[in-house]
């Protein structure tokens, strides 16, 4: 009788992301809305989400696994563009630049890193189930 020996079966878990939601919600009642699965997400770029009433968020998933949502209207250009803007950092500062009028942002603060009177609204995220959620703050 012949005994046929059978090599190991390895399995490899997929790669996980590691992912930080990169603003800590302010105190009070959100409404939270899915924006996407966590997965789709490509780090280093942006994706607009339609919020509700109209409003648009810049989603972006940096290198890091962190992820940061601002509003996606350009204060200064007024288009709804910062989704398409780049990432980077300035000073260990996470930011995304307009691509219409290169202005930067801080993703943490939404503050115009050249211009104090500007900002830009910041949303909480968090991550529950493998998807992404933005935080509206109630009335």
């Amino acid at each position: 009788m012949t005994t046929l020996a059978t090599a190991p079966v390895h399995t490899t878990a997929p790669a996980r992301t590691v992912v930080r939601p990169g603003i800590v919600p302010a105190p009070g009642a959100k409404q939270w809305v899915p924006a996407c699965d966590v997965h789709r997400l490509v780090p280093g770029r942006g994706v607009a989400v339609l919020l509700p009433g109209g409003a648009q968020a810049a989603l972006f998933l940096l290198p890091n696994g962190m992820i940061y949502a601002v509003d996606n209207l350009d204060p200064y250009a007024g288009a709804a563009v910062l989704s398409r803007g780049l990432t980077g950092d300035r000073g260990g500062e996470p930011t995304v630049a307009s691509p219409l009028l290169k202005q930067v942002f801080s993703l943490r603060t939404g503050a115009a890193l050249d211009d104090e009177a500007t900002t830009l609204p910041t949303y909480a995220v968090r991550v529950q189930h493998g998807i992404v959620h933005i935080g509206l703050s109630l009335p």
